[in-house]
C-alpha cells in the first residue's frame, strides 16, 4: 500500500508540474546569477541560424546546463530523454527552455526510434542526445549519434560545460550540478569527420571513437578552464 500510495505521489501530474518548474528557475539562476564564459559555439550559432538542423552531442555528467549549449533563439531542437520518471522531469525541464522532446522507451524498438529522430531532422530540427546516457557506461559514445549522421549527413557538434562549485550527485555517472554564485564555462567544438554512407562496421568504429575523443576533449577543455583536473575515465566497452 505504500509503495502504490508513493508512485502515485511521483506520477501525480501537479506535483511534477511543480517540482519542473523549480528545477527550471534553479537552472536559469544559476545562469544569469553566475559568471559563464561561452567557447566556441560561433559556427554552431551560424549554421542553425540559416536553417540548418545538426546534431548535438555531451556527456550525460554534464546535463544540467544542457539548455544553454543551443541556440533555441534561432532554431528548433529536439532532445532525447528516457521515459522513466527522472527522463520524463529532465525533459519537462528543458521544455521549459524551448526544447522539444522524445522520451525513449526500453519497450520502443530503436528502429521506431530512429526514424522519428530523422523525421524531426528532416522537417529542420536539430537532435540532443546525451551521448553516453542513459546508463552508461560513463563517458563511452553510443554508436547511435555515428549513425543517425550516416543517414541524415548533418553536421555533429559536442558541448560541454563545467563550473568551479559543483555538487556530484550519487549518479552512475557523478551528475555535475552547478551551485549558486559559480563561475563556468560552456564549451562547443564541431565534430569534423565525414561518415559514409557505405561505412563498413570497422569505420563506424572508427568514427565512434573520433567523436568520443571529440566530446572528451570538448569536456576536458571546460574543465581545464576552471582549473579542473578532467576526469580520467578507463574506457570500458557498452554492453
Amino acid at each position: 500500500m505504500l509503495t502504490r500510495l508513493r508512485k502515485r505521489i511521483a506520477d501525480h501530474p501537479g506535483l511534477n508540474a511543480r517540482i519542473e518548474d523549480a528545477f527550471a528557475a534553479y537552472v536559469r539562476r544559476i545562469h544569469e546569477k553566475g559568471d559563464w564564459e561561452r567557447r566556441g559555439f560561433g559556427p554552431m550559432e551560424d549554421a542553425v541560424a540559416s536553417g540548418e538542423p545538426l546534431i548535438v552531442v555531451l556527456w550525460h555528467q554534464r546535463l544540467f546546463m544542457a539548455s544553454f549549449c543551443f541556440p533555441v533563439a534561432l532554431g528548433p531542437i529536439t532532445s532525447l530523454t528516457t521515459s522513466a520518471r527522472a527522463g520524463r522531469l529532465a525533459g519537462q525541464v528543458q521544455a521549459r527552455f524551448g526544447f522539444d522532446t522524445i522520451p525513449m522507451s526500453s519497450h520502443r524498438r530503436n528502429v521506431t526510434l530512429s526514424r522519428e529522430v530523422l523525421r524531426r531532422i528532416k522537417a529542420g530540427s536539430s537532435v540532443g542526445i546525451a551521448a553516453d546516457g542513459p546508463g552508461g557506461p560513463h563517458r563511452v559514445l553510443s554508436p547511435v549519434p555515428i549513425a543517425w549522421a550516416r543517414v541524415s549527413g548533418v553536421r555533429v557538434f559536442a558541448v560541454a560545460f563545467a563550473a568551479s562549485r559543483v555538487l556530484r550527485l550519487p549518479t552512475w555517472d557523478r551528475l555535475m550540478l552547478p551551485l549558486p554564485g559559480t563561475r563556468g564555462v560552456l564549451t562547443c567544438r564541431e565534430w569534423t569527420q565525414t561518415v559514409p554512407r557505405d561505412a563498413d562496421e570497422a569505420e563506424m568504429e572508427r568514427l565512434r571513437l573520433s567523436l568520443e575523443a571529440t566530446l572528451d576533449a570538448v569536456t576536458d577543455e571546460a574543465d581545464i578552464a576552471m582549473g579542473r583536473r578532467p576526469d580520467q575515465v578507463p574506457k570500458r566497452p557498452r554492453v
